[in-house]
């Protein structure tokens, strides 16, 4: 079986909010860095999450956010997220083996994994606690769309998102305005979803519950409440809609995130369907 998206989480990527607060904005220096990192300024981004773990060095979600921008500067580096491979399945699944930076490798690793590190001693002491938990969803995210993109192993991208869509479950379940927990849900629901039939019903008896429509209605709800995932949620549904043909809306989604992000040309340029159109 091939993960016709490897954009999984983009695949985002990425879910990236501290749940465990009493609302669900971000820190300033995380809101900052993520903005930073969606105009691709990365070393900008880099610096503000620095400032934050400096502050709050027990906090799993400093180290995690550090790895998302490294994570999504070898994508930008490597030419990996433009439109045009998530919306042809034949360009997806005969992409290239890619050759990372081994020096961001490693620095990518080693923000993974002191986070889950900090978040276990978290969740040692208190099991639900919700920025751990989240925390977690977002580095399973992470590791997701690395061996997705980078290293080309779909069965290992998927254990991953199965992984992240069950503790983003658990943690919805505490809170579940947390529209930015609810994209791993989402995506895999949608990814699974757009599979043949015969996939859905091997998906189906992994514990897995393909519903495209579903996962397109939790996108929507990120797209539309959420925080730090917000930008990305509209990529999602971006991508979506113009695999579905609605080129309109997918390129007013596109446009919307030109507009709020100028110095990222993915948006404005990637999608030969809405040229011309911005």
């Amino acid at each position: 079986m091939r993960a016709t998206s490897g954009w999984i989480a983009a695949v985002l990527l990425l879910t990236f909010v501290p749940a465990g607060r009493a609302d669900v904005s971000a820190p300033p220096e995380i809101e900052r860095g993520f903005q930073s990192m969606y105009n691709l300024q990365f070393d900008q981004a880099h610096q503000d999450f620095a400032i934050w773990e400096r502050l709050h060095p027990d906090d799993p979600l400093g180290p995690v956010s550090q790895a998302a921008g490294y994570l999504f500067g070898e994508f930008a580096r490597l030419n990996i997220l433009e439109s045009q491979l998530f919306t042809n399945d034949k360009t997806f699944e005969e992409r290239s083996k890619l050759s990372p930076d081994p020096q961001v490798r490693a620095e990518f690793d080693g923000a993974i994994n002191r986070s889950d590190q900090l978040a276990a001693a978290v969740l040692k002491q208190h099991p639900d606690d919700s920025n751990a938990l989240f925390s977690r969803v977002l580095a399973l995210g992470l590791r997701s769309d690395y061996v997705a993109l980078i290293d080309k192993e779909d069965f290992a991208a998927l254990h991953y998102m199965k992984q992240g869509r069950i503790l983003a479950q658990q943690l919805l379940k505490q809170k579940p305005d947390q529209y930015d927990a609810l994209l791993a849900v989402g995506v895999e629901n949608y990814l699974t979803g757009i599979k043949p039939a015969p996939v859905r019903w091997m998906l189906s008896l992994g514990g897995i519950d393909p519903d495209k429509e579903q996962g397109i209605r939790e996108l929507q709800q990120t797209a539309a409440h959420g925080n730090l995932l917000k930008p990305f949620a509209k990529l999602l549904l971006a991508v979506a809609a113009l695999r579905d043909k609605n080129n309109t809306e997918g390129c007013n989604l596109l446009n919307e995130l030109a507009v709020s992000y100028p110095r990222n040309p993915l948006y404005r340029d990637s999608a030969p369907e809405c040229r011309g159109k911005h």
